[in-house]
């Protein structure tokens, strides 16, 4: 017989479903017997999505919302409560971004990063939380990112959004002790390194190039960091090797590790093909973009020069 997995039969909320890592996790916690609420802007990509998981044997429920918009939010706790009676985890799976020197993004763009980075996994959190200490129990599960720990150049804005959700959950943690419900609510963060999801085609971009990064993850190295953490939660979980490198560089050598870093992508960035200047979707949802993986990979593959014949006299 097969040992059930601890997240079978938890109600798990997640925002940022409609592709990437949300969509990711969302198939994959549904896949071990998990009841998900998937929520996203986009809501006839959700009703695929929860079609996908009911053809499985799964569970869930779409609620279309904005998470930067406090009566979507409260929208989406009410919806997951009046279906499933309880919120065992809340997974706060916000992030957009904006890519270019920081003079050169408009300041719309900017605001509208820390409106959903920041403000949104705000929101999702105090409603989570609120639930949870009415319940007696509950997990939430903020996803950060590498940038968290490590500034990166070109993603400043993300970059200090990404710094706050760390930051906002090491003080919860401590509320939580203080309040003496440590042991029953947790609250855990994760942080990605850069992955291959359509958040690259979704961000704006004024880099003038097309947007790519040196070793991209595969979107499952954060979504297996995110089951983990449904039942295990980490106040600072790096996801995967390359993050817990860079989190661990930064630590020790903060300024090195951070001129490395802005090489890296700045390097990166002079072999891609070039790009207009856009706002992606971070204003409004678009249809492209909608599985886990973003192709990011292949893209990067057909732009890097082609090897020459060592058999040539020109070689």
């Amino acid at each position: 017989m097969t040992e059930r997995h601890p997240v079978a039969e938890q109600v798990i909320v997640i925002t940022g479903a409609s592709s990437g890592i949300g969509r990711g996790t969302a198939l994959r916690l549904a896949e071990l017997g998990a009841q998900v609420v998937v929520a996203a802007r986009r809501g006839e990509v959700l009703d695929g999505l929860v079609g996908e998981i009911a053809a499985a044997g799964g569970t869930a429920l779409a609620v279309p919302m904005d998470v930067s918009r406090p009566d979507d939010v409260l929208l989406l706790r009410d919806a997951a409560l009046d279906r499933f009676e309880r919120i065992d985890v809340w997974i706060n799976n916000v992030g957009i971004g904006a890519l270019g020197y920081f003079w050169d993004i408009p300041v719309e763009d900017h605001l509208r990063t820390v409106d959903v980075n920041l403000s949104g996994l705000i929101l999702g959190a105090h409603a989570a939380l609120r639930v949870f200490r009415e319940q007696g129990h509950g997990t939430l599960v903020n996803v950060g990112s590498v940038d968290s720990e490590v500034p990166l150049a070109y993603q400043a804005v993300y970059a200090a959004t990404k710094a706050a959700v760390l930051s906002l959950s090491r003080s919860l943690n401590e509320e939580l002790r203080l309040a003496g419900e440590a042991e029953r609510i947790r609250v855990g963060t994760v942080l990605p390194w850069a992955v291959d999801t359509p958040w690259w085609m979704h961000a704006a971009n004024y880099t003038g190039k097309a947007p790519r990064m040196a070793a991209l993850d595969d979107p499952s190295v954060v979504v297996d960091a995110l089951v983990a953490a449904c039942t295990h939660p980490k106040e600072q979980q790096a996801a995967g090797m390359k993050a817990r490198a860079a989190t661990i560089s930064h630590q020790l050598m903060p300024d090195v590790t951070e001129r490395v870093s802005a090489k890296i992508i700045d390097g990166e960035l002079s072999r891609a093909s070039a790009s207009g200047p856009t706002t992606g979707t971070i204003h409004a949802p678009g249809p492209a973009g909608i599985t886990v993986d973003g192709g990011v990979r292949e893209r990067m593959r057909s732009e890097e020069p082609a090897d020459p014949d060592p058999r040539s006299p020109t070689a």
